[in-house]
């Protein structure tokens, strides 16, 4: 068994301000996915330019941001926030929500492919690929602060979290980190390192997401202002699932 190191969530201070690991994990996230996108702007393998590409990089910020907050208060806790709506802006109290922000971040692409001239779609699969790493980075940020923490099990790498009581728990984290981020990247970037017709790459990252959140959420504690949901599947599995069913019609309509 093991013990989840008791790490500061604050990374170091300036002054009055506190700069918190998530938020590197965030900043992390972001400069991976400019990095790959640069990449592969330099080598001809992208519709839109550098200046484009720092603008959509903007853009894809407030939609992660925007749509990752609403998401969580729509999603999750819809009556709390109804009857607290201030506390929708209490962000750095936590609740963010990744199929939230991921549709903030179509929205935002949408609005910058119709504002450019450009194809939403072969923007989408330039765009898709390089989220991944983001993922992941996001992943060791709630492993770094001991949330979004797994299920009691008995497995040998079981780990004791802080804040959830003695019993050892799957590091649901790492799992999330491993598929959603290392696994959904190598398929992602090897899968668009050859040339598919328009939109199946991003079907793939629709299907390939969904499904690896689906699994690992079988290890992760659920919500427990949610509980188990019907079927007994969290609401993490239930976001997913349209994922999934998205990702196989635009897959089928691509090939089309």
């Amino acid at each position: 068994m093991l013990v989840h190191p008791d790490i500061d969530p604050v990374a170091f201070s300036i002054g009055p301000l506190a700069v918190r690991w998530y938020g590197l994990m965030y900043l992390a996230g972001f400069a991976a996915a400019w990095w790959l996108g640069m990449r592969r702007i330099g080598r001809g393998r992208a519709l839109i330019t550098r200046k484009q590409f720092d603008d959509l990089i903007f853009a894809a910020v407030l939609g992660v941001i925007l749509g990752g907050r609403l998401g969580y208060v729509l999603f999750y806790k819809p009556a709390h926030y109804a009857a607290n709506p201030l506390e929708i802006l209490a962000i750095w109290q936590g609740g963010m929500s990744f199929h939230g922000g991921m549709l903030g971040v179509i929205l935002a692409m949408w609005i910058y492919a119709r504002r450019q001239g450009l194809d939403f779609l072969r923007l989408a699969d330039f765009v898709a690929p390089l989220c991944p790493l983001g993922l992941a980075a996001g992943r060791l940020g709630n492993f770094i602060n001991g949330e979004l923490y797994g299920r009691v099990t008995d497995v040998p790498w079981a780990m004791v979290f802080r804040h959830a009581g003695d019993a050892p728990r799957h590091p649901s984290q790492l799992y999330q980190f491993a598929l959603e981020g290392v696994a959904l990247f190598v398929l992602l970037w090897w899968f668009s390192s050859r040339p598919r017709e328009r939109g199946q790459v991003s079907a793939m990252f629709l299907m390939g997401y969904g499904v690896f959140r689906f699994v690992a959420e079988f290890g992760r504690e659920p919500d427990a202002f949610l509980g188990l949901l019907a079927f007994g599947l969290s609401m993490g599995q239930w976001l997913s699932l349209p994922m999934i069913g998205a990702g196989l019609w635009l897959y089928a309509w691509a090939r089309r």
